[in-house]
Order: structure tokens, then sequence, then C-alpha cells
């Protein structure tokens, strides 16, 4: 059985960096983890938009055929990319269309959000990727009533990719604030903070689902800063094994996942700290 605070969590990134994998090792990669023990932690299969057409192609030459793909699509270019991107994925049978996530330039959040809504089927989560260069609480207002998720980078190539821990506390605070469900991209890479070899300061993702929690139970942004800060594998583990089952839905509510280009690396941290206990399904 899949634990609530982890269900679906992570966000099939292959193709994207640092990761960067092949369309076409990708995609078996990713139905791998269906038929195993894995399945039920993992999210749908991004794709940027750039690349259904080569999405459909190795979907074309599978065999036998399988089942359709749950996709997410990426629009990184402005909102006139949404409606082709929507229309791509429903022109193929082969592809189940669960979400698409829009960046937004800094104060066009609510333009993104509105050609979501316009095209958007039913049955499709809209996240507007809200820009850290801009004024994010308004940005976030202009969700609020829209239907609409944010979504927020916490990560990249560079070390300036990586926003540190007052900032994404802040983007906490205020996002749960407006009552605002949000996602994360990039840089979750591991459960608990840690500093990698190229020197980059990087968010765990345990660390994101404790200050969450805390969030939501009245802590401060001071308070999430340090949450967010702490490098204590085992701490962790105990403050999200507290949550009780109701508990860890509500997070999930609100933090309802991250994209990696790893979904191994993440379980496998979970199962070293002790958080996870791998099924012994094949995978």
């Amino acid at each position: 059985m899949t634990h609530p605070l982890y269900h679906q969590l992570f966000d099939d990134a292959a193709l994207f960096p640092p990761g960067n994998a092949p369309m076409g090792q990708a995609v078996p990669a990713h139905r791998g983890y269906r038929s195993g023990w894995r399945d039920g932690y993992v999210g749908p299969f991004l794709v940027a938009d750039g690349r259904v057409a080569e999405l459909r192609a190795v979907l074309a030459r599978e065999e036998p055929a399988h089942e359709t793909l749950a996709v997410a699509v990426t629009v990184p270019g402005g909102p006139d990319g949404i409606g082709p991107a929507v229309e791509s994925v429903l022109a193929d049978p082969a592809l189940r269309l669960v979400g698409v996530e829009a960046a937004a330039e800094p104060g066009a959040a609510a333009t993104v959000a509105g050609h979501l809504t316009r095209h958007l089927p039913p049955g499709a989560s809209g996240f507007v990727e809200v820009s850290r260069a801009g004024n994010v609480p308004a940005d976030l207002d202009a969700l609020v009533g829209t239907g609409h998720s944010a979504k927020f980078r916490t990560g990249g190539l560079t070390p300036e990719a990586h926003p540190g821990e007052a900032e994404l506390a802040a983007f906490v605070t205020a996002v749960l604030a407006r009552g605002l469900p949000f996602k994360c991209t990039a840089g979750l890479h591991h459960a608990v903070r840690h500093t990698t070899a190229e020197g980059f300061e990087q968010h765990g993702f345990l660390n994101l689902l404790v200050a969450t929690a805390a969030a939501a139970d009245g802590a401060g942004t001071d308070d999430l800063t340090g949450i967010l800060a702490d490098r204590d594998g085992a701490a962790l583990v105990d403050a999200a094994a507290r949550l009780t089952p109701d508990q860890a839905e509500a997070v999930r509510a609100r933090f309802v996942s991250f994209g990696t280009c790893s979904v191994v690396e993440p379980l496998e941290d979970l199962v070293t700290l002790g958080a996870l206990v791998p099924d012994p399904r094949p995978h």
C-alpha cells in the first residue's frame, strides 16, 4: 500500500536536465515503474510541448500495445503555446492529458491562467509557473479563483537557479495563505537538504513536505526556513512519521508533486532513511 505522504509525489521528468534521458529510454523506463512497486509513487510522464511529436513517434513503435500514457505537458514559451500543446496530445489516443504546466513572465500569471482555462479539457490540471524574478505574491494573487495551481522552480544548472531557504519558505507561506495548491520543479533530487559536488545548495523534498505540514499548522516563515535548512534526515523522517494519514493527505493537497529527472534516486533515499519499505513485487 502506498504511503499517503508520498503517493504520486514524483512526476517523471527523465527527459529534462540534468538527466536528459533519450525518449527511447525514458518511455520504457516509465512503463517499468508502472509495473513494479514504484507505481503508486510515480506521477505522470512529463514532456515539453516541443517534444510531443517525438513522444508520439516512440509510442507508435511500441510492441505490444500498452495502456494509454498519462502525460503532463510543459509549455515554457508563454501562453500562446498552450492551445497547440493541448491539441497535439489530444490528437493521439495513446496519450492521456492529465496536466499542463505553463511558464509566466513576471506579471503575466493571469494571462497564462486564462489560456489554461480556455484550452484545458475536463480532468486535466493547470499549473502556472510564477517567475522568481517577479513579484511572486502578486502573481499568486492573480491565480486565486482561477482553479489553477502554482508552480515554483527550486533548482537548475547554476547556483543562482536554486532559491535559498528563506525564499522558498516565503513562497510556501504565500501560496498556502492564498489556498493555492502548488508543485515544484528541478533541484529536489534528494530527500534531505544537501550540498552537491558542484557546490549547489539543494533543497530536500522531505524538508519541503515537513515545512508544508508546519505551515498548514500555523508555523511562520522563520520556522519554515529552519525546517528547510535542516540536514538531519532522521529528525525529518520522524517529523513526517508523526503526521496522521489525514494530515498527510492534507499536506499533499497543498504540495501536489514535483518533477524529478530520476524517480529511482528519491525513492531510494526514502528507503535508505527508513521512511519506506519497498514492496517485494518485481520491478
